[in-house]
């Protein structure tokens, strides 16, 4: 299904934080991300004894809200693009570190005009590793038809 998530929204390599749907429908969505201990954030954050940032943790989020977006059609023919306006509400409860699976969760909860609501948490083994809520406004892309 990366195919899919390649699709619908533009990040990649190195900076793409989901692999895989793990389940979706028209106000939720899973994704999921396995740490290798190859990625490159990994040598410099507390080398030694490695953790995923939390502003890339955000990412995987955002990256996943993004995808249940343009799944709903917001961003419809992939002219539009969502990005991030509000965040607040972070919560980092636990660590994630390499060879962890990230189940990356965000619900819809509304769209006024054109941005999008959205809270997210990302799990591993059924421990919280970290909850948001945020905000992405669909802008136009330069050149959409």
């Amino acid at each position: 299904m990366l195919e899919t998530i390649l699709a619908n929204i533009p990040q990649r390599d190195p900076f793409l934080f989901i692999e895989q749907i793990v389940d979706s429908s028209e106000t939720s969505i899973t994704t999921s991300k396995k740490l290798t201990g190859d990625e490159d954030f990994f040598r410099g954050h507390f080398p030694g004894r490695p953790v995923m940032p939390g502003v890339l943790l955000c990412e995987a989020a955002f990256q996943t809200g993004a995808l249940l977006m343009a799944l709903r059609g917001e961003a419809a023919g992939n002219s539009k693009t969502a990005l991030v306006t509000r965040i607040q509400g972070t919560k980092f409860k636990n660590i994630a570190r390499p060879g962890d699976l990230l189940h990356i969760t965000v619900d819809f909860i509304e769209m006024l005009a054109n941005a999008a609501f959205m809270k997210g948490k990302i799990t591993c083994e059924g421990k919280t590793i970290m909850t948001i809520e945020f905000a992405a406004t669909l802008v136009e892309n330069e050149g959409a038809e």
